[in-house]
């Protein structure tokens, strides 16, 4: 769109030539502004369009093994309102969840719970996980991944929404609480969190502020200091969180909001036994960020499991591919989860893991 966007820049120059007058100055900006804004309304339009084609495709990939759904539910009211008095302010903020139940359970039995935090500063669930929740359902988990605030295909309103490292964590554990209350199946006894990237700092928070929920954890290249991460990011990932309807500041301006929002400045409160996996050719968390999760966790002398990968290919992906290396990964991360929440169809091997996530 930010090509489209100039070619029509472009065509209104031309068509004003040289005359620069106050008038066609001042309508210029006026015509600019209304542009940026229909240009910034069809983004997310087309993000929803993308989103419905993709659920179709959920049920294509996934619906053999699993029964699929999207259920409305609602977490804590925004973070910010506009209107303190206005009608409706303080309501809880709603969200969609995607609900992933094995075909063949016995419902008059327990089955253990993994609660799916997806990545991406704005983004949200999508079939790229079609693999990994095939491999979760084949185990018998039962698997409930949130849109929590902020994600995308759900117009230009949920998107500003966002509160990363924020309230989007009780959206996801309010995604849990909704399991467990709606389907008698769901052992709250044996509830699990997986996540990578932005979903593993939402798996961090939520073992942080509820160890009582979760029996264990898995966070795959976690984003863990926004304060690191926006010293090496670029000017335009950092206007993602300084945006007016997000932050508002700086890390420069509000450097302790960004600590709040930081996992590796949290580590004391981990309870819970907890996974990670980083990998040192990462081109999107870099690995300086994990290494101070890990030393911080070491320095509270937290009990922990971790591995640094060493220049694995796929970078940030690494273990989320659909290669040999990748699946030989997650064969580890599925037994590790498999230790305290005993699924009754536990992975093993790579040859189980193959067949649970792609048929053959």
């Amino acid at each position: 769109m930010n090509k489209l966007f100039k070619l029509i820049l472009l065509a209104g120059i031309v068509i004003i030539g040289f005359d620069a007058s106050a008038q066609n100055l001042e309508q210029l900006s006026k015509d600019l502004k209304s542009l940026r804004n229909f240009n910034d309304n069809l983004d997310h339009r087309l993000d929803v369009l993308e989103k419905s084609i993709d659920d179709v495709l959920w049920f294509q990939r996934v619906g053999d093994v699993a029964y699929v759904d999207k259920v409305y539910m609602y977490g804590p009211p925004l973070a910010h309102e506009e209107n303190l008095t206005g009608q409706g302010a303080g309501n809880p903020t709603k969200f969609w969840s995607y609900i992933f139940i094995p075909k063949d359970i016995d419902v008059n039995k327990k089955y253990p719970l993994l609660v799916f935090p997806h990545g991406g500063v704005h983004a949200n669930v999508t079939t790229y996980y079609t693999h990994i929740i095939r491999e979760m359902v084949s185990q018998g988990y039962i698997v409930v991944a949130a849109d929590y605030r902020g994600s995308t295909g759900y117009g230009k309103g949920f998107y500003e929404k966002i509160d990363y490292g924020g309230l989007e964590v009780e959206d996801v554990d309010a995604s849990r609480a909704y399991m467990i209350e709606n389907y008698d199946f769901v052992d709250k006894d044996r509830v699990g969190l997986i996540g990578w990237s932005h979903g593993g700092l939402i798996t961090l928070f939520n073992l942080y502020n509820h160890p009582e929920s979760y029996k264990v954890g898995y966070a795959g290249v976690p984003v863990s200091d926004l304060i690191a991460r926006m010293g090496y990011k670029n000017q335009g990932y950092r206007d993602l969180y300084s945006a007016d309807f997000h932050i508002g500041k700086t890390a420069d301006e509000n450097v302790e909001e960004y600590r709040r929002r930081s996992p590796a400045w949290h580590t004391s409160k981990l309870k819970t036994p907890l996974l990670i996996h980083t990998n040192t050719n990462d081109e999107d968390v870099n690995v300086l960020e994990v290494e101070h999760l890990i030393k911080s966790l070491k320095a509270d002398g937290k009990k922990f499991e971790y591995e640094i990968f060493k220049d694995m290919p796929g970078g940030h992906s690494f273990n989320r591919l659909d290669t040999k290396a990748a699946k030989e990964i997650r064969v580890k991360v599925y037994k590790f989860l498999a230790g305290y929440l005993n699924p009754p169809n536990p992975i093993k091997t790579l040859k189980e893991l193959h067949k649970a996530g792609y048929k053959y």
